[in-house]
């Protein structure tokens, strides 16, 4: 007892020491196995993000695959038929070719009204050709960029939900086929007006040019982009839309994901970045356009000037083919390596509004 009475605050104090070092060991051993869950957690957060980027990146190229390998090709394939069925020339071309040979069968004003309905017809057609496999081009990009940009935001709001490509499918099926069909809006409904539009434009333009008139490389430049400038602001600046989309007359309370992807393509198509994108696109198609018809009527021949009359046909027969695979292939190619367009949209699938 004696000891104990001695000694009592030593042993309060070490036991005191020992419970207190006890409780830190363990405050501290419960916080290590917190930091190391939460590490843990963190990694594996990491790698469900690095997953889930890598099922969007897989989902986008599958996308734009399909449109360079199916979707594309229909719908300029289709387009081409619809062309050929609304603008043949051959019937000009052979009647003319018919008279050159028996001139006894075609009076002298015949003769002229012929040429100059070619004359309008065939700019009418390479106008049409060239402006649609380029609007058809950009708008497409436009749709796989949106369905891009969905797909990352869905999934990026579903982090860490290893079902969520699977069991959300980001957009309905149904409605990501339809958005992507209603490429073929311009061959099936727009063309008629935009085929209109652009032979009006074209009379309008080429108005007083007579067949002995000589067309040089810059005169013909010059006058397809009046005419696409013409065409462009017809009726209304963005009247255009209409030829490539119906127009908007979905209630919001009541709009599917289908309305809401075709509003958002919609307004990308009404800004002023995409005006700019179309003219730079544009011009860029005419130039290659152009070599075409300088390799067909021979190139000093242009680059010198040659009668209106002997670049008529080239005119037209160029028209006939610009759509075909090989031909369009080419020009949309030159409208995706401008640096301008690329930057367009990278933006666009960053900025996208959802």
């Amino acid at each position: 007892m004696e000891f104990w009475r001695r000694h009592k605050r030593k042993v309060y104090v070490t036991l005191g020491v020992c419970g207190s070092g006890y409780l830190l060991f363990k405050s501290y051993d419960a916080w290590r196995r917190r930091i190391g869950d939460l590490e843990k957690q963190l990694a594996d957060d990491k790698e469900e993000g690095e997953l889930l980027k890598a099922q969007v990146r897989t989902h986008f190229e599958n996308i734009q695959r399909t449109l360079d390998s199916i979707i594309l090709p229909k719908v300029m394939d289709t387009l081409d038929k619809r062309l050929a069925s609304n603008l043949d020339l051959t019937l000009l071309l052979e009647r003319l070719m018919q008279g050159k040979g028996q001139p006894s069968t075609l009076a002298a004003n015949e003769k002229h009204e012929l040429w100059d309905r070619l004359k309008c017809l065939s700019f009418t057609k390479l106008v049409s050709s060239l402006w649609s496999v380029t609007m058809l081009s950009l708008y497409l990009r436009v749709q796989v960029n949106i369905l891009g940009r969905h797909l990352f935001i869905t999934t990026a709001r579903g982090l860490g939900i290893s079902q969520l490509l699977d069991e959300a499918e980001l957009i309905d099926k149904n409605d990501e086929e339809q958005f992507m069909d209603s490429a073929y809006y311009l061959s099936n409904y727009g063309l008629p007006a935009l085929l209109a539009n652009a032979e009006a434009a074209t009379s309008e333009v080429l108005k007083g040019k007579q067949l002995k008139d000589y067309f040089n490389v810059s005169t013909l430049h010059d006058a397809i982009i009046h005419i696409l400038d013409t065409l462009m602001i017809m009726r209304s600046p963005h009247y255009w839309v209409g030829y490539l989309m119906p127009e908007d007359y979905s209630d919001l309370s009541r709009a599917t994901k289908f309305d809401l992807l075709m509003g958002e393509t919609r307004a990308v198509l009404l800004s002023a970045e995409f005006a700019n994108i179309v003219d730079i696109s544009l011009g860029a198609v005419v130039k290659g356009v152009l070599e075409d018809v300088s390799i067909s009527c021979g190139e000093n021949n242009l680059m010198s000037g040659i009668p209106l009359a002997r670049v008529i046909p080239r005119i037209a027969h160029i028209s006939d083919s610009l759509i075909e695979e090989d031909n369009r292939s080419r020009y949309i190619q030159i409208t995706r390596s401008i640096p301008e367009v690329e930057l367009f949209f990278t933006l666009l699938y960053s900025s996208t509004p959802v």
